[in-house]
């Protein structure tokens, strides 16, 4: 993966004020970081999927304007809708796996996700390499790239269906999903909802998570084997409320923020 294509900055601590906003920015070109990289999973693009929009209230995190980081402001935007803009997308990966995005998301590089500067998390926008007009919707879920030429900065799963895990970066159009493309999600289908609260390469990491959410109480708890990874999921659940609920209990008592999977 070329320099071009990583954050290379290890994420900001929050501080007093920012908490969870500061995401990982890029460093100058021509310094690689070692550290980061390709999935060590044998993932395929056609194994990413595309984030499904639908209507989210804005996270907790991530969302204070103006905010600071390698002493430029930036400002978030009070809406997302109409946002279209084209410039450079780079990529981010394996370093930063599994913990936290500026929302208070884990970062799970294997789903399609992406971080910016200025618009509100969550967002959801369509992104299109414009090198081969490959596609891919995303969720806005970190800040970054803090870098001047950078407009976006995806996940590694985002990427490879973009085609840009070789070259590192490319010319990409963002454009943002607008409410008139989210669908609410029914309570009567939130049966059909789980909570993804960990992926891993090996089955031994997937049973110890297991196991610490059984004990906290976090139940009912399974792992799945999506193919290339041990997937330990939470519920199902009944109603939104109650996933919720689970959401904020799980982030209360220290684990990363489960998201929903639908199976």
């Amino acid at each position: 993966m070329k320099a071009a294509g990583r954050r290379w900055v290890e994420c900001l601590g929050s501080g007093i004020l920012l908490l969870l906003l500061a995401s990982c920015a890029s460093a100058p070109k021509g310094q690689p970081e070692p550290d980061d990289g390709p999935s060590a999973a044998s993932i395929r693009a056609e194994d990413v999927k595309d984030a499904q929009p639908r209507a989210e209230p804005r996270s907790r995190y991530g969302n204070t304007s103006p905010y600071e980081v390698f002493g430029k402001k930036y400002y978030v935007l009070e809406s997302s809708k109409g946002y279209r803009q084209r410039g450079t997308a780079s990529w981010y990966g394996s370093k930063f796996h599994g913990r936290r995005t500026s929302s208070g998301e884990p970062y799970d590089m294997h789903l399609a996700t992406a971080a910016h500067k200025t618009l509100p998390l969550p967002s959801y926008a369509e992104v299109t390499n414009l090198g081969n007009g490959r596609k891919v919707i995303v969720k806005i879920n970190d800040r970054g790239p803090f870098k001047d030429n950078r407009l976006i900065d995806l996940s590694y799963g985002a990427a490879l269906r973009l085609g840009l895990i070789a070259t590192g970066t490319a010319a990409v159009e963002v454009r943002v999903i607008g409410s008139d493309h989210v669908r609410e999600t029914k309570a009567e289908n939130a049966a059909d909802t789980w909570l993804q609260a960990g992926a891993f390469g090996q089955r031994e990491g997937a049973e110890q998570l297991a196991s610490r959410l059984s004990r906290a109480d976090l139940k009912p708890v399974s792992i799945h084997n999506g193919g290339h990874l041990f997937q330990v999921w939470l519920g199902p659940y009944a109603s939104n409320h109650e996933i919720e609920r689970v959401i904020q209990r799980a982030i209360e008592l220290g684990f990363e923020r489960p998201h929903r999977v639908k199976r």
